[in-house]
């Protein structure tokens, strides 16, 4: 089986973006609010959203089964206040809900969470509770970042963040640490706020003693952890400056990465850095990076094709294509286990 652990529901049927853009209207003229309840979308615009551009892609791809989450972009927690945040949370995850269940075998529900800048990170518990429980979530994407590029917040290791990582301990349910839409003009979305966040979230984890207090916490940094494995010198050098283990014996027990890098010397040097436990099969389709590489003729984000071309024995492979996703994830593997896989 390969399990992708890394989508997002980038193709969600108009009316949600339509909903979203009348929420953002009220907050300056309260009478285009838009319904509560939410947008009206029927499971046929469902089906069609997904099987032109999501499954199709899966099966070209031979991925099995992908973690379906809200996407990254739209979450912009940096808009509104915490019911802003809260509303639209609630819609979006809700949505990726139900694609779950139209294609149970094929998507695994993933949440996002109602931050906002200010807001005590306690907030978002009752929406974490609510969409693991409720909802099967088998994790949420959290932002280390929720003022959208201005960096606000505190590091993930400050105690404001305790009440988050006692919740997603008991729920045993590990997060993905990955930003939102930037509001900064320095800072591009994709290209510099999201890999900026990948490696600052790192350097918060290893300038901190937060497993310590939360040896079963784990985090996913995406996109192949930005610049952390081109630089892992740099950190195993700042370790010791400051007086911290090793990254490999510090972190790597709490700390994975996944495969979303578009080109192979890239996967290269993450499989070869990174130990093939800490790295977990993704691709973000259809994501940030939709077209064809002219140099290669397919996808840049095709990235299977990457790791089963990078030196990995049969074993690593298999960990890094679905070991590693089930044992990380471990509703994730009660939900296939539960379905006979």
């Amino acid at each position: 089986m390969i399990i992708d652990i890394h989508g997002h529901y980038t193709t969600a049927p108009a009316p949600l973006g339509r909903w979203r853009e009348a929420q953002t209207a009220a907050l300056t003229d309260p009478l285009r609010a838009p319904d509560p309840a939410g947008p009206v979308i029927s499971d046929d615009q469902i089906r069609e959203s997904v099987e032109t551009n999501q499954l199709r892609l899966m099966d070209e791809r031979g991925i099995d089964v992908t973690v379906f989450s809200p996407r990254a972009s739209f979450m912009a927690h940096h808009v509104g206040d915490f019911a802003t945040s809260a509303a639209w949370s609630r819609i979006c995850n809700d949505l990726c809900h139900r694609v779950s269940e139209l294609y149970p075998d094929r998507f695994a529900p993933g949440a996002m969470l109602p931050q906002s800048p200010g807001a005590d990170p306690a907030t978002t518990i009752p929406e974490i509770e609510r969409a693991v429980r409720e909802l099967g979530a088998v994790t949420v994407n959290l932002s280390p970042d929720p003022s959208g590029g201005h960096w606000t917040a505190p590091p993930l290791s400050d105690r404001s963040w305790y009440p988050v990582w006692e919740k997603l301990v008991e729920l045993d349910v590990p997060a993905m640490v990955h930003v939102s839409s930037s509001c900064n003009p320095a800072f591009h979305t994709t290209g510099a706020h999201y890999l900026n966040a990948d490696t600052t979230a790192f350097m918060q984890l290893l300038d901190s003693d937060l497993f310590a207090d939360f040896p079963e916490l784990r985090l996913v940094i995406p996109h192949g952890g930005g610049a952390v494995p081109y630089h892992w010198g740099r950190f195993r050098g700042l370790a010791q400056a400051l007086g911290r283990p090793e990254p490999e014996d510090g972190l790597l027990r709490n700390v994975h990465f996944d495969t979303c890098v578009y080109h192979q010397p890239g996967i290269d040097l993450l499989l070869e850095v990174i130990p093939a436990a800490n790295v977990l099969f993704a691709s973000e389709m259809v994501g940030a990076v939709r077209g064809v590489d002219p140099r290669t003729g397919h996808h840049f984000d095709d990235t299977r094709r990457y790791v089963e071309r990078a030196n990995l024995s049969a074993a690593d492979l298999a960990a890094v294509l679905e070991g590693n996703a089930r044992r990380v994830y471990p509703l994730l593997d009660a939900r296939l286990t539960a379905q006979g896989r």
